[in-house]
């Protein structure tokens, strides 16, 4: 369809917070299209277990798109257990040079409890700097947010929940549904 006659999708906020040992990825539940709210509990933020190794995982885009990244993602760090840096850089290559990864339309916050990446579409595998990462339509607005908190006392769970509220009540593609994953540095 035409991009004037089909508005789009919008409407995700992802942040991952690490701080005191831990990451916290959260994630808003909202889904747009357009200026309706389509459905308001989508669940963003994944936890998986490839290799016997737990990961957390939260995306931003196409749902359809970020499920096929973290299915590669997942083949990766079965094939290198444990080694979650390597398999994000593997899967950026093939999602620079594949034709078919190329069109997905999604970002990527990923985490093992140590490390901490934003892996985008242009082959970028970010490490956040301040501990902080933040993807989707909302994604500024709870950076920022979390960033000033983070000079407070309050753990990683605290920053992220502060934040997504915050991002809740400036961006209209962004709501107070989280899903909230926890996981500690091995």
């Amino acid at each position: 369809m035409a991009e004037d006659k089909f508005p789009g999708w919008h409407g995700t906020t992802i942040i991952g917070v690490r701080r005191g040992g831990e990451v916290v990825v959260a994630g808003d539940g909202q889904v747009s299209l357009g200026q309706t709210v389509i459905k308001g509990t989508a669940r963003k933020v994944r936890r998986i277990r490839p290799g016997g190794h737990d990961v957390v995982c939260g995306f931003a885009g196409s749902t359809a798109d970020a499920f096929t990244l973290l299915e590669r993602l997942e083949k990766k760090l079965e094939a290198a257990p444990g080694q979650l840096a390597r398999a994000c850089v593997d899967l950026a290559k093939d999602w620079r040079m594949d034709k078919y990864l190329r069109n997905l339309e999604a970002m990527l916050i990923v985490t093992d409890g140590r490390d901490l990446f934003v892996l985008t579409g242009a082959g970028d595998v970010l490490e956040p700097e301040n501990d902080v990462a933040a993807i989707g339509s909302g994604g500024n607005y709870a950076l920022a947010a979390a960033r000033g908190l983070m000079t407070t006392e309050l753990d990683a769970e605290s920053v992220a929940r502060k934040a997504m509220a915050i991002a809740a009540d400036i961006c209209v593609y962004t709501n107070g549904n989280l899903t909230v994953e926890k996981i500690s540095a091995p």
